[in-house]
């Protein structure tokens, strides 16, 4: 039964965006259903490690579920929303808000830091959600930056993760972007990306901050771009076939009189 579930679990934690849970419904199809029950510890990893977002009971905008914030047991918080809150890892559901205030040595430069991700996010990312957590006793911030997009009608999905920890002691501001996108129609591609990123900020501020990472995620965006056209003129054209086997090209104004075998092939059809 171990071994079971260490399968199932592995199947939850590298379900592709917005696939949970298709992938869920397999797990009970293939399975005992009850199953999913001994799976609470992968849901918990996936939601943490994909920064899943949800909206609180009442609430209209998106809070993360990362591990910079979370409290005791199953509860959360939001900064910007200044709530805490219970959530449920298998239903992917929030309960229990209640109110948090921000305190500390770093609630000026967290909520200016917001303030600054805020703008920077809506002008480049639809659908984005942000968060900033101090972290590591007060000393460091988290910052927290996701992107989906899922379009299942025409079998794709797609995340943009990215995570920063800045240090105000010395001014670095460490962490990486991973892009996440499956597609899967007639056929099962998944790009997964991981681009470790290391920026220093000349000046200890919200904006600051917000500003390194713009410049910084800008050069991977580029970088990503260049990477596509290399591919499509490159290593996708190379497996594709420039002729058919008879290196000719098909006439397909004449194709519906061609006797298959003679016509095409080249040679005389046998009787």
């Amino acid at each position: 039964m171990t071994e079971e579930i260490n399968t199932c679990a592995a199947f939850v934690e590298g379900a592709p965006p917005g696939e949970l849970a298709d992938v869920v419904a397999d797990i009970k199809s293939l399975t005992n259903p009850s199953i999913v029950n001994d799976l609470g510890p992968a849901f918990e990893r996936y939601n943490e490690d994909q920064f899943i977002t949800i909206k609180l009971p009442g609430g209209s905008q998106q809070v993360i579920i990362s591990p910079y914030s979370k409290l005791d047991g199953d509860r959360y918080f939001d900064v910007e929303s200044s709530s805490s809150f219970s959530f449920n890892h298998t239903t992917q559901t929030a309960s229990q808000v209640q109110s948090y205030v921000l305190e500390g040595a770093q609630a000026d430069l967290v909520k200016s830091t917001l303030k600054a991700v805020n703008v920077y996010t809506r002008e480049h990312y639809p659908n984005s959600a942000y968060g900033v957590y101090p972290i590591e006793n007060d000393s460091k911030l988290a910052i927290v930056i996701v992107a989906n997009k899922y379009s299942p009608n025409n079998f794709w999905n797609g995340r943009w993760r990215s995570s920063y920890i800045y240090d105000p002691s010395s001014g670095s501001l460490t962490g990486s972007v991973k892009v996440d996108v499956h597609y899967y129609e007639d056929g099962n591609v998944r790009l997964l990306t991981d681009k470790n990123l290391t920026v220093s900020v000349p000046s200890d501020t919200g904006s600051g901050i917000a500003r390194e990472i713009a410049t910084a995620e800008k050069k991977y965006q580029e970088e990503l771009n260049r990477g596509f056209t290399s591919l499509s003129e490159g290593a996708f054209k190379g497996l594709r076939r420039q002729l058919p086997v008879t290196r000719q090209k098909i006439e397909w104004d004449k194709v519906a009189s061609y006797r298959l075998g003679q016509d095409i092939g080249g040679g005389s059809s046998r009787r």
